[in-house]
């Protein structure tokens, strides 16, 4: 029917809206669906509801499995297509410019009863892809709902809000008053939400917790993946994943560019299956390049998801040493409670490092870490040197940008955070020379998703004995790693100088 029509697939190859709004591929769409059982498009009373349209293109690979799977159970073709987009596919678009668009990726016409439409049995320009324009519910300069910055998106009349109707909804059953069989799609990723410079706050996990209020019997969503280690906005979301039982799978792109050519996603994004009757671990598969590695384990090993199956057994063994961790040792942020805007003066006792280089400051001007200030210190950069964790082109990553020494009298801007303070330089360069090794950076790597390096992140990492100086040899030995997971690291985490 798609190739007898007017309706030219250009899905592969539109412009994506923005980093936060993604066009899906067809080749992804494709083997997201193939996650599905393969009776649910042999069953004319299945629903489908992807409450997050934009090019259409999950409703029209639907349509396509649809139309070949009930053709023993309605034989004529235009009876089978009415039937299809009339009580089986539906669609929750995001913009008024969204709705056109899947309506013509859709029906062949961007009004579902037009002259060209495929669909007869329409009675209205919107069919099932429809868009009511939202409105924002606004407390304190936030929307309850989404969390939308009220400067930002209090427009004028005619202006679009993005008040994503599926989430702006106390009951969003209410939206089609019906139950649907399975709920998919591609949401809206982030809005900005007032904060300094190009500060926004995830959206996509709303869409996924609406759905579930739901009770589809399957969800299958591609979004972020940066909800693995929590962070802002996401922490609840993060756990309440981990401790659902119900999802059967993660299909996990370190780099998103493998899902989304051309598209940079920091920390990769990752499409999921959960169904309603399903309780047990989850089958992770990691696709990197021409790369998989697939285990199969318990979301909630963790306090944190662990991407690979390979990282998660060689956190096992590191953590069977029952080792206090370097994240109690870390500073927090702001190690001086100086922000990265202060410069070193024209004189002072002490020594500012900074992002400009370093200079004098004075003493009487620190009022936090005090207790710093005399010790020797090992400074590491509070930004990572991958992108989010994103992985260079030859699959490695590097992880930390800096890491050095900074003497007695010295004190940084939140540039930096302190790994560790001593009285004795030894002890302090044993430390430097440990975080340079591969083995500590990649059990940092597991928990850092994000662009900033927090004490968290050190979570993994084992606190040793710092008057004596390591080499990764012999921490590989420690530990029993295998030959196997000795090369997971080396071939995942750059060398530091």
């Amino acid at each position: 029917m798609f190739d007898n029509s007017y309706n030219p697939d250009v899905l592969s190859c539109l412009a994506n809206l923005s980093s936060d709004e993604v066009f899906t591929p067809p080749e992804i769409v494709n083997k997201i669906l193939d996650e599905l059982p393969s009776e649910l498009f042999e069953d004319k009373a299945a629903r489908f509801l992807d409450p997050a349209v934009k090019s259409g293109v999950f409703l029209r690979e639907i349509a396509k499995r649809l139309l070949v799977g009930l053709e023993k159970h309605i034989p004529d073709l235009d009876e089978r297509i009415n039937h299809i987009f009339q009580y089986q596919l539906f669609g929750i678009a995001t913009t008024e410019l969204t709705s056109l668009v899947s309506r013509r990726t859709v029906y062949c016409s961007k009004f579902a009863n037009g002259k060209y439409s495929i669909v007869s049995s329409f009675d209205n320009e919107q069919g099932n892809i429809v868009h009511n324009i939202g409105e924002h519910t606004w407390k304190n300069g936030k929307c309850v709902f989404c969390n939308a910055s009220q400067e930002n998106y209090d427009r004028n009349e005619g202006s679009e809000g993005y008040a994503y109707e599926f989430i702006h909804y106390t009951k969003p059953e209410s939206i089609f008053n019906m139950k649907f069989d399975v709920i998919i799609g591609n949401p809206p990723y982030q809005m900005s939400d007032g904060g300094f410079g190009k500060s926004a706050k995830p959206i996509y996990h709303k869409f996924v917790e609406q759905a579930k209020k739901l009770n589809p019997r399957y969800l299958v969503m591609i979004i972020p993946s940066r909800w693995f280690a929590g962070g802002k906005g996401l922490d609840e979301f993060r756990d309440s994943m981990l401790k659902d039982k119900r999802i059967k799978k993660i299909v996990d792109y370190p780099d998103a560019r493998d899902c989304f050519p051309g598209v940079d996603i920091a920390g990769g994004v990752c499409y999921f299956l959960w169904e309603k009757n399903y309780e047990g671990p989850a089958e992770i598969v990691n696709i990197w390049r021409d790369t998989k590695q697939s285990s199969i384990r318990p979301l909630d090993e963790f306090s944190t998801f662990v991407r690979f199956g390979s990282a998660a057994e060689i956190i096992k063994k590191v953590k069977s040493h029952k080792e206090r961790t370097l994240n109690h040792q870390v500073s927090s942020r702001k190690p001086f409670g100086l922000p990265t805007n202060i410069k070193p003066q024209s004189d002072g006792e002490l020594n500012l490092i900074w992002n400009g280089g370093e200079g004098p400051f004075p003493r009487n001007l620190v009022e936090v870490g005090e207790d710093l200030i005399d010790k020797w210190k090992v400074l590491t950069s509070k930004v990572s040197y991958d992108h989010a964790g994103q992985p260079n082109k030859d699959g490695m990553r590097r992880v930390l940008s800096k890491v050095f020494i900074a003497p007695p009298n010295s004190v940084c801007t939140e540039t930096y955070i302190v790994a560790g303070s001593f009285l004795e330089n030894e002890h302090a360069e044993n430390l430097e020379r440990f975080l340079k090794l591969k083995f500590p950076r990649f059990l940092v790597a597991q928990k850092s998703f994000s662009q900033d390096i927090t004490k968290d992140r050190f979570a993994f990492v084992p606190i040793l004995d710092w008057s004596k100086s390591y080499t990764d040899e012999e921490l590989y030995k420690k530990y029993g790693l295998k030959d196997e997971e000795v090369e997971f690291i080396e071939t995942t985490i750059m060398e530091m100088e």
